[in-house]
C-alpha cells in the first residue's frame, strides 16, 4: 500500500520540499470571499472632524481599567482574526539564520542577515550591535515604510547604528517586496499578514539569541514602519518599549494593501481604528512623534490625548510621551530619531552619552555603507533553493487563494 508518508519521503529524497506538500492538504480560502464589503477601513476613511466624534464614540465604550481591558480583548482577537493569523505555520524556532559580512564601525558592528520566516520564505535585513556588548543586551525591532530599498538608506542605516552604539541588538528588516524581499511584490493580498507576521518572527529570533535580555524589546519605524509597529505592539507583549513615528491617526488607516487591505479595524465583534490599536500599548513605555504636515498633525488635540486618557486607567502617564513637530512633515529624519534616542536609553537601560551630545547628538560617527554591501544574498551566499516565489506561490504554501 502506498502511504502518504512514502509519498513525502520519495519526494524529500528528490529534494523537493516536503512543507508546500503538506501546507495545501486542506482546501485554500479564497480571501476576496472571506472578507466582507464593509470591512475595510483604507486610506482617510473618514474626515477629522468625523473622527474626532469616532474618537469620543469609543470613548463612550469603557469607563475603567476593567472595561477598556474587555474592549482591548477584542480588538486583539479582531486583528487576529482579521489577518487570518490561524493560517500561518505552527512553528518555534527554526531561523536558520543566515549571517556574514561582520564590520566593526565606530561603537558598533554591523552584518547582514537573513532568517526564515517559514518553510520557503525569508525576512532579509541587517544586524547592529554594540562593538563592546554586554552579556545581555536589549533589542530593537527596525522596520520600514514605503520606498523602495528603504532599509538601505541614510536614515534608516544611521538610526540603527545608533541604537547599537547606545547597547543595543539591532534587527532593520526590510518590509514585503523591497529591498531582498522579492520573493512576493509589495501589493500582495496578504500582504498585512505577511509583514505582521515577519516581524513576530524577527521578535521571536531576537529573544532566543542568548545576548539578548527579553524583558527589555523595542520596536520602532516611521509611517508604514509605524504601521507595524503598532500592530505588532498590540497583539504581543514581548514588545515592552515602542515608539511610532509620524502614522497613528484617528481618520486615516494607511493607505496601502500592507496596512488596510485585511479587516484588522472592523469585524463581526469589533470596531476600532490605529488610535485604539496604539493605546493597546498601556501601560507599557510608548512615544508617539507626529507632525505638521500629514495625518498626524491633530495628535496633540485628538490621538495623544485619548492614548493618555487609557493611560491614566493604569496610573502609567508618566510612560506615554508625545513628540510634535509642527513645522515638520513626514518622514523619520534627524529630529524624529534624536527624539527617539533618550526615550529608548531611558526605557531600555541604554547609555545616551554613547551618542556625542553638542546642543544636539552627533551622528557623524555612523559610517553609511552603499547598498551592495549591505546585501545579505549574493553570489557567494545564494537565496536558499527552496524559497518559494511569486505571490500565488506564498499564498498557495499558506492556504490563501485570491
Amino acid at each position: 500500500m502506498i502511504t502518504i508518508n512514502k509519498i513525502l519521503s520519495c519526494f524529500a529524497i528528490l529534494g523537493i520540499p516536503v512543507g508546500v506538500l503538506v501546507a495545501v492538504d486542506t482546501a485554500p480560502l479564497v480571501l476576496h470571499e472571506a472578507i466582507g464589503k464593509n470591512q475595510l477601513r483604507v486610506g482617510h476613511h473618514w474626515k477629522p472632524a468625523e473622527a474626532n466624534l469616532k474618537m469620543k464614540e469609543y470613548s463612550a465604550t469603557w469607563k475603567d481599567k476593567a472595561s477598556w481591558e474587555k474592549r482591548a480583548s477584542s480588538i486583539r482577537k479582531g486583528i487576529l482574526e482579521g489577518l487570518f493569523w490561524d493560517k500561518m505555520p505552527q512553528i518555534e524556532g527554526e531561523f536558520n539564520p543566515i549571517i556574514h559580512s561582520r564590520r566593526e564601525m565606530d561603537g558598533y558592528v554591523v552584518e547582514n542577515i537573513a532568517i526564515q520566516s517559514f518553510p520557503g520564505f525569508y525576512i532579509t535585513g541587517n544586524l547592529y550591535s554594540p562593538l563592546k556588548p554586554a552579556e545581555r543586551n536589549p533589542a530593537i525591532l527596525c522596520p520600514h515604510g514605503h520606498l523602495a530599498d528603504k532599509r538601505l538608506k541614510e536614515d534608516v542605516q544611521i538610526r540603527s547604528a545608533a541604537f547599537a552604539r547606545l547597547g543595543a541588538v539591532v534587527f532593520a528588516y526590510d518590509m514585503v517586496g523591497y529591498a531582498e524581499s522579492t520573493q512576493t511584490t509589495h501589493k500582495m493580498p496578504i500582504a498585512a499578514l505577511l509583514q505582521t507576521w515577519n516581524s513576530k518572527r524577527v521578535l521571536d529570533y531576537l529573544v532566543s539569541r542568548p545576548d539578548v535580555d527579553s524583558s527589555r524589546i523595542g520596536m520602532t519605524g516611521g509611517s508604514g514602519g509605524g504601521t507595524q509597529t503598532f500592530v505588532l505592539t498590540a497583539i504581543d507583549d514581548r514588545i515592552t518599549v515602542s515608539a511610532p513615528v509620524v502614522q497613528v491617526s484617528a481618520h486615516f488607516f494607511g493607505g496601502c494593501v500592507c496596512e488596510s487591505g485585511m479587516p484588522i479595524h472592523k469585524g463581526a465583534m469589533h470596531e476600532t481604528n490605529n488610535v485604539e490599536l496604539t493605546a493597546m500599548a498601556a501601560p507599557r513605555p510608548l512615544l508617539l512623534v507626529s507632525n505638521g504636515a500629514d495625518w498626524t498633525r491633530n495628535s496633540p488635540r485628538i490621538e495623544y490625548p485619548y492614548v493618555r486618557s487609557v493611560y491614566a486607567l493604569y496610573d502609567a502617564e508618566h510612560n506615554a510621551e508625545h513628540v510634535h513637530l509642527f513645522n515638520e512633515g513626514h518622514d523619520y529624519g534627524y529630529s524624529k530619531r534624536t527624539s527617539v534616542y533618550p526615550f529608548f536609553a531611558h526605557h531600555l537601560g541604554l547609555n545616551y552619552k554613547q551618542i556625542p551630545y553638542n546642543y544636539g547628538f552627533d551622528e557623524s560617527f555612523v559610517t553609511v555603507l552603499p547598498r551592495e554591501a549591505l546585501y545579505v544574498f549574493d553570489e557567494a551566499h545564494p537565496r536558499p533553493a527552496d524559497a518559494l516565489i511569486g505571490d500565488d506561490a506564498v499564498m498557495a504554501y499558506l492556504g490563501f487563494e485570491r
